[in-house]
């Protein structure tokens, strides 16, 4: 293979690759169905938000599911990217993006080094292209796991004091639905909105907000709501006094994430054990290479 030949193979992909970041800043149309489902009280959360995209991310992740459907239905990370309140578009397209991005960056590596002077096989940087391309593919799965992991304890976290006050409002002798309302206007965080969200859509579409919460948790994948679901359902349909109950879960939520986080504790304490094993051998090294290097030159 000529360097020219070389070069042309490293400029035809380039160009494709140009070419499809370009077909992506095109302005996409909106989508009116998609916008009125995210508006129905029954909304089916496996189906993916289509918004009209403001960047490229946006706009690749439209493309993408309306053609290549096949592409758009694999497996998806849909409850993480609930929680995150990420768009099932803007997930598609910000791995469609790393894809491109990988595709064409042994390309310029090859028309560098073709430029340099220095031959390259035509199917080197093709091959190289397409393994990094599926590569940098799955980076986008990996931090939306990362971020859904933290997401999911710090909902935990506000979802124990969501409970006690809960059963104080219980306790004050307010109903079953309005006491759940009634402790989600306390907070401010984005656990307390989400709830909020939940517990008035439940309202306006005529349901009980225990089944809205259970739909929440099971959206999320967080067991610990459809807990507090079923234990309001039992007060609001059999009157049951759920005050000690809901107090008792509280309390084992708080234990479990006391032992989740002293679990998390000796986990950086074992990792720092290394280090500071090896900088104790690295000082005795130090301290002995003196002595060591005057016997085995003194011998001599």
């Amino acid at each position: 293979m000529t360097p020219l030949q070389a070069a042309i193979g490293a400029g035809a992909l380039l160009g494709l690759g140009l070419t499809l970041i370009v077909w992506q800043l095109v302005p996409a149309q909106p989508d009116l169905r998609s916008a009125l489902a995210r508006l129905a009280p029954d909304r089916n959360p496996t189906t993916p938000d289509m918004p009209t995209g403001s960047g490229p991310a946006d706009r690749a992740g439209l493309w993408v599911h309306r053609h290549l459907p096949v592409f758009a239905a694999t497996r998806l990370p849909r409850r993480e990217l609930a929680i995150l309140r990420t768009p099932v578009h803007r997930y598609l397209g910000e791995k469609a993006l790393y894809a491109i991005i990988g595709l064409i960056f042994p390309g310029l590596a090859a028309l560098v080094v073709v430029l340099v002077g220095i031959g390259l096989p035509y199917a080197l940087p093709v091959f190289a292209g397409l393994l990094l391309a599926a590569a940098m593919s799955f980076i986008p799965d990996v931090a939306v796991r990362t971020a859904a992991k933290s997401a999911r304890e710090e909902f935990t976290r506000a979802l124990g004091a969501y409970i006690d006050l809960v059963a104080l409002e219980r306790a004050s002798g307010s109903g079953s639905t309005q006491a759940l309302e009634t402790a989600a206007a306390v907070g401010d965080s984005w656990v307390f909105r989400r709830l909020r969200e939940e517990l008035a859509r439940a309202r306006w579409s005529g349901t009980a907000p225990w089944d809205g919460l259970a739909h929440l948790a099971e959206e999320l994948g967080l067991p610990e709501l459809a807990d507090l679901g079923d234990i309001m359902r039992l007060s609001g349909e059999q009157g049951a006094t759920v005050y000690a109950t809901l107090r008792a879960r509280s309390a084992s939520l708080r234990t479990a994430l006391l032992t989740a986080e002293h679990a998390k504790a000796n986990a950086a304490d074992s990792r720092m054990a290394m280090p500071v094993a090896a900088l104790a051998l690295i000082f005795l090294l130090l301290v002995a290479m003196p002595a060591m290097i005057r016997i085995v030159f003194g011998s001599q």
